[in-house]
């Protein structure tokens, strides 16, 4: 028999009985709706969590520690690098080291400290922090109002929207979240603040004295933007006001960790608590990691935070698709038993076919074509109706996040390798389903199927 009179002959069956083939179509169709709206979400859900990371503008930034900070000493460090007592200080010497690492772009310090700041003859306290010239057009500014920085030694500073609306007195009135950065930004661009600081000197003017004096220090700066988020914190201490880098090196800030360390605090060359290397895209970031390990030193990046989080994400997509894949097992059993059951209504049908020459095999190819047309019926209309469901799903849940004034998000995602993984699972789950029914078709006795009535 040729594959056309067995498709023809194929469909011709499926059309005889329209209600009960349809019916089991469309359980099928329901079992891959279900596996598709299950597996869209753990993707959707996955995708939104990548494109926070990215729109951080963290993704390419690798935190340096050094091994004699016991705080972030762990096993895994103990093993593979060398102890705390004989790992390199993290200086300025460390810092060109890490800088001339082939991947890093730029290295620089991560100057951090809480100090007072003056505006409208009202102190506030607040932690500042440094920001490279690099930032400049980054994700993480993205919604900025005002403008970057006029340069690296420029008396200018960008604020973040909490700090805006407590200079104004509105921190007490609103949330964080319900501060808008348009709203608070106005008021206060092109406004002075005037920081308070102590200054690290050295007594002896060639720096190589075991001495040295805090002087305090006011530094008038002008208000240039304002930003929703901290766009260069990697786990520590969030800052809400904003420096250029190369301003706020040359001021010479008394560091908390100097007070604690009286070598950093003596020593002529600066030393730092933490260092961000930048790197020439994510895709770099584990072989950067890797040879700022060998130079001594911990590292911490977005993408080792991630690594966890993805198998998190593999443990629920796991989930999603057993349960998912439990309406198709239903649907699989539907096929079986609508086969079975055209097999015993049409046992004279086969008889004959055998009687003029059919062979065991085209009776088998008959209804496995008959079980793949259901098959990919069924997974082309199921896909549909899952990505309806996730859709529905999606509008339902931006709906209520409306409503509590969060901003709408894409939690579900159908690429295109889902809709075709999808509808080739139905047709060989169909297939197979169909082994059965068609090796019984096949096994028939002419002679008996004939006598059938």
């Amino acid at each position: 028999m040729k594959l056309y009179d067995s498709v023809e002959l194929a469909a011709r069956n499926l059309r005889e009985s329209v209600l009960r083939n349809s019916l089991t179509t469309l359980g099928i169709s329901v079992g891959v709706a279900s596996l598709v709206a299950m597996l869209s979400l753990g993707i959707g859900l996955q995708q939104l969590f990548s494109q926070r990371l990215h729109s951080s503008g963290l993704f390419d930034r690798v935190m340096v520690t050094s091994r004699r900070d016991l705080r972030g000493f762990n096993r895994e460090q103990q093993e593979n690098g060398p102890a705390p007592a004989d790992s390199p200080d993290l200086d300025e010497a460390a810092r060109q080291n890490i800088a001339n690492v082939p991947g890093v772009v730029e290295a620089y310090p991560d100057l951090r400290f809480i100090t007072e700041l003056r505006f409208d003859d009202k102190a506030h306290l607040t932690m500042v922090s440094g920001m490279p010239l690099s930032q400049k057009g980054s994700d993480a500014l993205a919604g900025m109002q005002g403008s970057f920085f006029s340069s690296g030694e420029a008396h200018e500073v960008i604020v973040q929207k909490s700090f805006a609306a407590e200079l104004l007195g509105k921190a007490h009135t609103r949330g964080p979240d319900e501060i808008i950065v348009a709203e608070v930004a106005k008021p206060v661009l092109g406004r002075q603040i005037i920081m308070r600081y102590a200054e690290r000197e050295n007594s002896n003017a060639n720096g190589d004295s075991a001495s040295y004096s805090v002087i305090s220090r006011e530094l008038p700066l002008t208000i240039v933007g304002v930003t929703d988020l901290d766009p260069d914190n990697l786990g520590g201490a969030q800052a809400r006001v904003f420096l250029p880098q190369k301003l706020l090196e040359s001021l010479h800030v008394m560091q908390a960790y100097d007070s604690r360390d009286s070598t950093r605090a003596t020593s002529a060359q600066p030393s730092y608590s933490r260092v961000i290397a930048r790197v020439n895209g994510a895709g770099k970031v584990d072989s950067v990691e890797q040879a700022i390990k060998k130079i001594g030193f911990n590292t911490f990046s977005i993408l080792d935070a991630s690594k966890g989080l993805q198998t998190v994400f593999r443990i629920v997509d796991s989930f999603l698709l057993v349960f998912g894949s439990l309406a198709l097992t239903v649907a699989c059993i539907g096929i079986i038993n609508t086969l079975v059951m055209a097999i015993l209504e049409r046992r004279r049908e086969i008889g004959i076919m055998k009687a003029i020459g059919a062979s065991d095999g085209d009776l088998r190819n008959l209804f496995f074509a008959e079980a793949g047309a259901m098959g990919l019926l069924g997974g082309i209309f199921g896909t549909l109706l899952g990505w309806l469901i996730g859709r529905a799903i999606n509008i339902g849940t931006n709906f209520y996040f409306r409503s509590l004034g969060i901003p709408a998000e894409k939690i579900l995602a159908v690429p295109w390798w889902l809709v075709a993984a999808a509808i080739g699972v139905a047709v060989v789950v169909s297939l197979v389903s169909g082994l059965y029914p068609a090796s019984r078709a096949a096994k028939l006795d002419p002679v008996q199927a004939l006598r059938y009535e």
